[in-house]
C-alpha cells in the first residue's frame, strides 16, 4: 500500500509562502522569521505533556536508568545533538542520555537510505544498548509515522519502559504507540515538507526543555548556574570560576583556590564557601543531599 502523506499538516502547502520563488532574500528570511514565531505558541499548548516527560526522565535517572532519544533524519540528529550536549553542560556520564539515529552515527552527516523505514532497526538499536525497564525512551518524528521510531517504541514498551513521542502532527502513529504523546502542530513549512525548519525548531526546543528540566531537578544546577559544568578547556575553567563568584560573591583568586581545594568540583567549592566548611565536609553534605547544592548548604 502506497504511503499517503496528504493528511499531515507537515506536508501541506503554506498559503503564506505560495510565491516563495518570487521573493527577494529579505522577503524570504522575513517569511521564515514570521513562521518561526509561531513555534513557541504551539509548544505552549503542550507544556504539561513536556513537563510529564521531564518528570519521567527524572524518575529514570533516580533509579539508575537512562534517557533515550531516537529518530531518523533531522529528528534523529536533534536527539543526538541534545544527548551530546548533556555531558559537558551537566557533567553526566555520556551513557546517561543516549541519542540514537536510524543508520547509526554515519547518518548524522549523510542520509542513510531506507534506514528510517526499518522497525527492526529501531528494536535492535535499543537491544544493543541493553534497554531495561528503568530506562525512558523518547521517540522523535516530525511526521509521526517513522517506522524506525515505531519499532523502538514498541520494543521499549515490551521491556516495560515508559515511552513518549514528539511529533508535529496530531493523532500521530508514534503518539498512539507511546505512553505520552507530545504533538505540537506548528503548521505547514515555508518550504513545503521541509521539516528541518519549523518542525525541527519545535523538536529542538522541546528536547532542550526535557533535558534541562530533568537535569536541574536532579541537582545539576544551583540557582540558575551550571554547577556540574565540565572544565575541558580554558574558557570552561574561567566559566567555572565565574560560577563560583556569582554564587558566593568572592573574588576570583578565592574562587580559584576553592575550586582547587575541592578537586575541581564547582558545586563542592560553592558549598565550602557558603557553608563555611572544608572540602571533606562539603563533599559529605553534597552526598547526603544527593548532589543538590542548596540542600547541602542548608544541611
Amino acid at each position: 500500500m502506497k504511503l499517503n502523506l496528504n493528511g499531515m499538516t507537515t506536508e501541506r502547502r503554506n498559503p503564506r509562502t505560495m510565491n516563495l520563488d518570487t521573493m527577494t532574500e529579505l522577503e524570504i528570511v522575513s517569511a521564515i522569521n514570521e513562521e518561526d514565531a509561531r513555534v513557541p505558541l504551539a509548544i505552549a499548548k503542550k507544556l504539561p505533556e513536556i513537563a510529564q516527560a521531564a518528570h519521567w526522565a527524572v524518575e529514570a535517572f533516580e533509579q539508575g536508568g537512562r534517557l533515550f532519544y531516537m529518530g531518523a533524519g533531522t529528528s534523529g540528529r536533534l536527539g543526538v545533538l541534545d544527548a551530546a550536549e548533556c555531558p559537558p553542560t551537566f557533567g553526566v556520564d555520556p551513557g546517561m542520555v543516549v541519542g540514537l539515529i536510524a543508520g547509526g552515527e554515519k547518518a548524522f552527516l549523510k542520509a542513510i537510505e531506507g534506514a528510517e523505514d526499518s522497525r527492526e532497526l529501531g528494536r535492535s538499536d535499543l537491544e544493543a544498548h541493553g534497554l531495561t525497564a528503568k530506562d525512558f525512551v523518547v521517540g522523535i518524528a516530525a511526521s509521526g509515522r517513522t517506522p524506525y521510531v515505531l519499532g523502538g517504541l514498541e520494543y521499549a514498551k515490551s521491556v516495560g519502559c515508559r515511552t513518549a513521542a514528539i511529533a508535529c502532527n496530531t493523532g500521530s502513529a508514534v503518539g498512539k504507540a507511546a505512553d505520552l504523546a507530545i504533538e505540537v502542530e506548528v503548521g505547514p513549512e515555508v518550504l513545503t515538507g521541509s521539516t528541518r525548519m519549523k518542525s525541527g525548531t519545535a523538536q529542538k526546543m522541546i528536547l532542550n526543555m526535557i533535558s534541562t528540566a530533568s537535569m536541574v531537578r536532579i541537582g545539576k544546577a544551583y540557582q540558575n548556574l551550571m554547577v556540574d559544568v565540565m572544565q575541558t578547556n580554558e574558557k570552561l575553567h574561567v566559566r567555572a570560576e565565574n560560577i563560583v563568584i556569582d554564587a558566593t560573591g568572592v573574588e576570583r583568586q578565592e574562587a580559584r583556590r576553592a575550586i582547587d581545594a575541592a578537586g575541581g568540583s564547582v558545586k563542592c567549592a560553592i558549598t565550602m564557601l557558603l557553608a563555611g566548611c572544608g572540602a571533606e565536609e562539603a563533599a559529605r553534605r553534597l552526598e547526603q543531599a544527593h548532589g543538590h547544592v542548596r540542600a547541602a548548604i542548608e544541611g
